[in-house]
């Protein structure tokens, strides 16, 4: 009794700390994020990309810090926008005390297009591939869609001096369940849906500010977000 009473008291320790820094559903984070695109002069290229940093409280808690930028393409006679990129994740753990962050690389390709229905609903379609590199992983791949609807709250277009609501939603499927080490994920495996409210500050920049709620097989939260959006 007397050795197996120590064991006990461990295992019991080492839960409740694993307890203490599983995500609190209750406590709202907060996401800040600025998106960038550009076009390289009257070429049918152009780059674009998104710099986020993610809190689990708001600040002080890191979520993820994450750099992503890619190479884009688009026909003359299209209307759809393809994409090559690159992006570096470090994920952090919920809870102050520890943080042991994760490094994740990924190449990602993707298909955008946008169509107005009615209009005043300003419809964009993101289709995305990732190809993930995660540490102390196998190698992973995911499948997200998205679709974004922006509507002017005067006008029919975002120009200069409009505000506007904003709504997305997203899917998250993934490729490979394996993970390694007898370690499996499941075939879902997040949705994020998205209401906010938006001013262009310019015909190239414009501001948002929302709320997100994200769901995965394991946890639910909501999530304020605070965007940049620039046409450079």
């Amino acid at each position: 009794m007397k050795r197996i009473l120590p064991f006990i008291t461990i295992c019991f320790l080492t839960l409740c700390q694993v307890n203490a820094q599983a995500p609190d559903n209750n406590q709202l984070g907060a996401w800040y994020m600025y998106f960038y695109n550009a076009t390289f002069k009257e070429s049918n290229w152009g780059i674009q990309g998104d710099l986020q940093y993610r809190d689990w409280r708001g600040l002080g808690d890191r979520e993820q810090l994450l750099l992503r930028t890619g190479l884009t393409y688009q026909r003359s006679d299209s209307s759809i926008k393809f994409t090559l990129g690159f992006a570096n994740i470090t994920t952090g753990q919920f809870g102050t005390d520890i943080d042991n962050p994760i490094s994740e690389n990924r190449i990602y390709q993707e298909a955008l297009f946008s169509n107005t229905i009615l209009k005043r609903l300003l419809l964009t379609h993101r289709f995305r591939y990732e190809q993930r590199w995660v540490e102390n992983q196998n190698f992973r791949t995911r499948y997200r869609y998205n679709l974004f609807i922006n509507v002017p709250i005067k006008g029919t277009a975002l120009t200069k001096g409009t505000p506007y609501f904003a709504f997305y939603n997203e899917l998250f499927i993934n490729g490979e369940r394996n993970i390694g080490n007898d370690r499996n994920v499941e075939f879902f495996d997040r949705n994020r849906t998205y209401l906010g409210l938006g001013y262009a500050l310019s015909n190239k920049l414009r501001l948002q500010l929302g709320w997100m709620k994200q769901t995965t097989e394991n946890w639910r939260k909501g999530q304020l977000q605070f965007s940049l959006h620039h046409t450079l």
